[in-house]
């Protein structure tokens, strides 16, 4: 998969997958998958790190998720995403956080937002730098959106979503993410796009879906909102080979004689 394949994608009506992952083992495993692609998101700062936002994810951090992430799937496309702040800076230093993460084995970069970003992304473009956009919910700015809410649900921000849209798709990026957005809204801006969506709290619309591996999997806990759909409950079931490993040990059944030279 590459970025052609999302247009022709789109054109061909066939959905796209991505799931976002951070760490070596879990890309060799989604390398074994037909998943179309992987986005290496600063949800990191959370998923990984335990931070409380994604605010607290630095460059170096993502660099180091992505490179990881690049060894364990390197036949997959990898999209690196740029963490709070880093893209807001002088030219020099937005291309040198986008430099860091390319180089650290990253096939396109996303950013979050319209607003400020159109230059820079046409300059990027221009550079050579695949680029993917994210509206809606934008979890960077959470402090000035007043928290994790559902976006474009007034007249007035559903015109705002699809105006920065399509300023989005002609700086040059060649796919955008829609985070909590309703889902007639999503539909809409799909519509109106030659670029494909990828929706995490968009409904069906979109032209694709992404979640997080760790949600997917059930494996944060404590964290269930509405979009996320847990495919397979692997806490549980390694909660459950984690008190089997107790048992046998304190049991002296491991390890036996199949288990040790």
């Amino acid at each position: 998969m590459n970025i052609l394949d999302f247009a022709k994608k789109k054109q061909l009506q066939q959905k796209i997958t991505m799931v976002t992952c951070y760490d070596y083992t879990s890309a060799r495993l989604l390398a074994e998958t037909a998943v179309d692609c992987i986005l290496v998101g600063d949800s990191a700062a959370m998923t990984m790190h335990g931070f409380a936002n994604t605010i607290s994810a630095s460059v170096e951090m993502m660099a180091a998720h992505t490179a990881a992430v690049v060894r364990g799937a390197p036949q997959k496309m990898i999209i690196g995403d740029l963490p709070f702040l880093s893209y807001r800076q002088s030219l020099a230093e937005n291309v040198a956080a986008v430099k860091q993460l390319m180089q650290s084995g990253a096939q396109a970069i996303k950013l979050e937002g319209a607003a400020g970003n159109l230059e820079l992304i046409h300059h990027l473009v221009e550079s050579g730098v695949p680029m993917m956009g994210h509206l809606g919910l934008t979890p960077q700015s959470v402090h000035a959106l007043g928290g994790y809410k559902v976006q474009g649900k007034t007249a007035a921000t559903e015109k705002k979503l699809l105006e920065e849209a399509k300023a989005l798709e002609q700086a040059g990026c060649f796919a955008v993410v829609l985070e909590c957005v309703p889902h007639t809204l999503a539909s809409e801006i799909t519509a109106a796009l030659s670029i494909p969506t990828i929706g995490i709290g968009a409904g069906n619309g979109t032209d694709g879906q992404v979640l997080v591996w760790q949600d997917l999997l059930g494996l944060n806990l404590d964290f269930k909102p509405k979009f996320v759909k847990h495919f397979v409950d692997a806490g549980a079931l390694i909660q459950q080979g984690v008190r089997d490993y107790i048992h046998a040990v304190n049991t002296g059944a491991f390890p036996d004689h199949e288990h040790h030279y």
